[in-house]
């Protein structure tokens, strides 16, 4: 099969997501490092300008392809080996909830660090300049440096991250950095012993938070060696040889503190700004474990809760009888009121 062409950049944690799976499912690819503004000569651009964009050949000819969540379910269609999306009924939707907590919640964390803190942003705006094109002759990489940190710093209130909502971003991102050193030494992974899309999502919000943005970066050293470590292996998983998904009576015991989290807070977020969007409000506030919470209606993620209950509702009772049991005394069951099933 053709090898898979991908733009992206490296200050992008969905780029990141998405070479780190292409690697561990053994998938060619090609990296087009660049921006997403204009698209490699020759290439067809996508419907909405995101990184990263992936190209694949279609029965039309070249498609641009954005949104790693549908790209990993379209490559779990097209390549059969080494598939991330579990087939039990359970597993499967536990990948889908704690994916979108990595995607949409853990990125507001990474947001918030990286542009709340000057330092951060004095290191965020170069890295991410030369990173589009490390040939940038100084001037220029200069002026877009401090152009994109100027325009990233006026979208902090767009994604959530305020005076009054950072106190809660910064607590959950602490406790999520002990919840995976947990989970990463009972099993090696949020699943159990291979990766699942969940993985390469924490992952791809981990290397910039991890890694690449000093604050954050600092905290993951001080009060976990293991979940850094981490980061490294997970980056190029293609000699992985576990196949083995975590037994289901250990779900409850191995996921509850993390289920636990999702619950504390996006959840909460999610049901509150879906609420508002319903009730055709451009802000919200609402409580966030027991904090007021402010910010503006973010459309899409509407749709990310309105997939989860889409998910759930083509299982079988049987395993929503089984979710429920998982989910119990969590938080989340509340993404599911008055669904059925």
């Amino acid at each position: 099969m053709e090898a898979i062409d991908i733009l992206g950049v490296p200050a992008s944690p969905y780029t990141r997501k998405m070479l780190a799976l292409l690697r561990y499912r053994r998938i060619p690819y090609r990296v087009l490092w660049g921006s997403h503004i204009e698209p490699p000569a020759g290439y067809p651009a996508p419907r909405v300008k995101l990184l990263p964009t992936v190209y694949l050949y279609t029965e039309a000819g070249r498609e641009a392809i954005v949104d790693s969540t549908p790209i990993i379910d379209l490559l779990e269609g097209l390549y059969q080996e080494r598939p991330v999306r579990p087939q039990d009924e359970v597993h499967h939707f536990l990948d889908l909830l704690i994916e979108d907590f990595a995607d949409e919640w853990l990125t507001k964390a990474m947001f918030h660090y990286r542009w709340s803190f000057s330092q951060d942003a004095k290191n965020a705006g170069p890295y991410i300049a030369y990173g589009q094109n490390p040939q940038f002759e100084r001037a220029a990489a200069n002026r877009l440096s401090e152009d994109f940190s100027k325009r990233q710093i006026s979208r902090l209130p767009l994604v959530g991250s305020n005076e009054v909502t950072a106190p809660i971003i910064e607590a959950s991102f602490t406790r999520l950095i002990g919840i995976m050193d947990r989970i990463i030494e009972r099993y090696g992974f949020v699943l159990g012993s291979r990766p699942s899309a969940t993985d390469f999502a924490m992952y791809g919000q981990l290397t910039q938070l991890g890694i690449i943005d000093p604050t954050s970066a600092q905290l993951v050293a001080t009060h976990s060696p293991r979940l850094r470590a981490w980061l490294d292996r997970v980056e190029d998983l293609s000699g992985h040889a576990s196949s083995e998904w975590i037994e289901p009576t250990l779900i409850a015991e191995h996921l509850g503190e993390l289920l636990s989290e999702i619950g504390r807070v996006y959840a909460p977020f999610l049901k509150a700004n879906a609420q508002a969007f319903a009730e055709g409000k451009s802000e919200f506030e609402t409580e966030i474990d027991q904090l007021r919470w402010v910010q503006p209606v973010f459309p899409y993620q509407v749709k990310c809760l309105e997939v989860l209950q889409e998910a759930r509702l083509r299982m079988t009772t049987a395993a929503c009888v089984e979710l429920d049991k998982v989910l119990n005394g969590t938080g989340c069951e509340v993404l599911f009121d008055r669904l059925g099933r």
